[in-house]
């Protein structure tokens, strides 16, 4: 049985064996695949077995769907392919043999959420911003006084099972969204919706983490 096994930078959140003709993946909850990551479209792509053969079917999504770093519309799978969507690296087996140490199963077949973990580690205050890099420094919480780089396109931040959120650098700026839990932006409750950040603006995870974002 073909499995899917998906990894955000490097880390493998998870894995996913394709036992359905139809495999959907987005972000919205009713797919078979879900990613909640906002560079994933709502329904981003499908799956398709047939006879042995899995192929994928971009649906049109904002950020596209990539085989091997190369855009695709749909595209037959082989062996090892890498599939990327948004932020996250999707490696395709055509033979479902679960190696030791490649990361947990979740779920049955077709059925997969995936959790985001925290995207960059933490570097010194400072020496970020003196590179031209915008941050978001660390108020409060167990790496305060240090600066997450947003440097990639999709920044994940937070705790998986306490609060994440994400910010997405756009052409015209910044922009932040609540994927799981409570989060804030300078007091107020952010949602789903990506809300365009400000320099100093300040988002707070799960009532315990605080961060500012500079951008200067």
């Amino acid at each position: 049985m073909p499995k899917m096994i998906i990894s955000v930078d490097g880390v493998v959140i998870g894995q996913v064996a394709l036992a359905k003709d139809r495999t959907t993946l987005g972000r919205r909850a009713y797919n078979d695949i879900v990613i909640d990551n906002l560079a994933v479209s709502g329904e981003h792509a499908v799956l398709h077995m047939s006879g042995g053969e899995v192929q994928i079917e971009d649906l049109n999504s904002t950020n596209g769907t990539y085989v091997n770093a190369l855009a695709v519309q749909r595209q037959a799978l082989k062996d090892n392919d890498v599939i990327e969507v948004g932020g996250c690296r999707i490696h395709f087996r055509a033979l479902n043999n679960l190696a030791a140490g490649s990361g947990p199963a979740r779920g049955a077949p077709g059925e997969f959420s995936a959790s985001i973990p925290l995207s960059s580690a933490p570097t010194e205050a400072g020496a970020l911003i003196e590179l031209g890099i915008p941050v978001l420094r660390v108020l409060s919480g167990s790496n305060e006084g240090q600066d997450v780089s947003l440097q990639k396109v999709v920044t994940t931040i937070g705790k998986p099972g306490v609060a994440v959120a994400v910010v997405t650098r756009r052409r015209q700026g910044y922009v932040a969204a609540s994927v799981m839990g409570s989060v804030t932006l300078n007091g107020a409750v952010l949602g789903t919706e990506a809300v365009a950040l400000q320099e100093r603006d300040v988002l707070e995870l799960g009532g315990a983490t605080r961060m500012q974002f500079i951008r200067v």
